[in-house]
C-alpha cells in the first residue's frame, strides 16, 4: 500500500490503514538497527516523523488522541537521534570542505572530522545502551498501534474533505507565520521550525496526493528540495554550537577559526536562498487551494470503491 489516502474509501480505515504500516515499517527497522544501527534508526524516525505529519493532518477529529500519538513519536524520535546527529555533523564538515576546497586544502578539517568520527562509533557501539533503547522503542510503537483502534474520524465525505483540508491548512498557515518570525529574526530555532513546517507539508502532499491540486509534482520537488536545504542549515547551527560549545576538544585554534568562518559564510548563503524559496512557496493565502482540495476529495469518493472493500 502507498502513504496516500484514497478517497473512495472511509477516512477512518484509511487513516488506520496508513498508520498501521508506518508502525510496522518502524518495527522492522528497530530490529534491523540491532546490526545495522546507523541505516536502520535513521529509517525508524523518517517513520515516525510521518507518522506525526499524519497525526497532524488530522489533529481536529480527536485532538486528545492525536497530540497524544504526536508526543509519542516525537519522543521516540528524539531517544534514537544519537547516532544520527553525530553522521549529520560529519556530513555538515563534508559538505564544507566541497563547497569550499581551496579554504580546506591539505586537509585542514582532517581534525575536527576526525574527532566527530570517533565519537560517532562511540555511540555506535554502545551495545547495551542501543538494545534497552531499541527493545524500548518496540514496546511503545506496539502501544502505538494498539491505540489506534480507538481513533475514530468522520465517515460521511463532506465531513472527511472538510477535515482533512483544514489540517492542509493549518499547517500551511504554520509554515507561513514560522517563515515571518524567519524573516524578522533569523534565530537559529526561527529556522529550525520553518524546516518542521516545510517536512510536515510535503508529507501532507504526499498523503493528499490524490486529490490535491494540479499541477503537484512541480510543488512537491520544490517542497522537499526547501526541506533538504533547511535540514543542511539546521546541521550548521548545530556544528556551530558545538565549536562554541567544546571549542578546543573539537580541534587546534587554526581548525576552529576556518570551521567557525565557513560555517558563518554558509549559513548566510542557505538563510538567504531558503527564505527566498519558502517566501515563494507560502506566500499565498491557502484558501483556493483548501476549496479545490474539498471538491476533488468529495468528487474522489464519489466513484467506484476498489474491488478489495476495504
Amino acid at each position: 500500500m502507498t502513504f496516500r489516502i484514497d478517497p473512495r474509501l472511509p477516512l477512518t480505515a484509511e487513516i488506520r490503514r496508513i498508520a498501521t504500516e508506518e508502525i510496522g515499517t518502524a518495527m522492522e527497522d528497530l530490529a534491523a538497527a540491532r546490526t545495522e544501527p546507523e541505516v536502520k534508526l535513521h529509517h525508524s524516525r523518517r517513520r515516525f516523523k510521518r507518522l506525526r505529519a499524519l497525526f497532524r493532518l488530522v489533529r481536529d477529529a480527536d485532538e486528545d488522541f492525536c497530540r497524544s500519538e504526536n508526543a509519542r513519536y516525537r519522543d521516540l524520535g528524539r531517544s534514537l537521534a544519537g547516532a544520527r546527529e553525530a553522521t549529520a555533523l560529519i556530513e555538515t564538515i563534508d559538505r564544507l570542505v566541497k563547497a569550499f576546497p581551496q579554504d580546506t586544502a591539505y586537509n585542514a578539517l582532517a581534525g575536527p572530522r576526525g574527532i566527530l568520527v570517533a565519537r560517532r562509533a562511540a555511540i555506535s557501539t554502545n551495545g547495551a545502551g542501543l538494545e534497552a533503547d531499541i527493545d524500548e522503542a518496540l514496546a511503545d510503537c506496539e502501544r502505538g498501534r494498539m491505540a489506534l483502534g480507538t481513533f475514530v474520524l468522520p465517515y460521511e465525505p463532506e465531513a472527511a474533505a472538510d477535515l482533512l483540508a483544514d489540517g492542509a491548512r493549518k499547517a500551511m498557515r504554520q509554515a507561513s507565520r514560522a517563515l515571518e518570525k524567519a524573516q524578522r529574526h533569523g534565530a537559529a530555532e526561527d529556522f529550525h521550525e520553518l524546516r518542521k513546517c516545510v517536512k510536515t507539508h510535503w508529507m501532507h502532499l504526499l498523503l493528499l496526493h490524490a486529490f490535491w491540486p494540479r499541477p503537484l509534482k512541480p510543488r512537491r520537488k520544490a517542497v522537499d528540495e526547501l526541506g533538504e536545504r533547511l535540514g543542511e542549515l539546521n546541521d550548521l547551527f548545530v556544528l556551530r554550537r558545538l565549536v562554541d560549545e567544546e571549542g578546543k576538544a573539537l580541534g587546534n585554534g587554526r581548525e576552529l577559526a576556518l570551521l567557525r568562518r565557513l560555517i558563518k559564510r554558509s549559513e548566510k548563503a542557505l538563510k538567504k536562498e531558503t527564505l527566498r524559496e519558502a517566501a515563494r512557496l507560502f506566500d499565498d493565502a491557502p484558501n483556493k487551494t483548501v476549496r479545490r482540495i474539498v471538491k476533488n476529495y468529495q468528487a474522489g469518493a464519489d466513484e467506484e470503491r476498489p474491488a478489495t472493500g476495504q
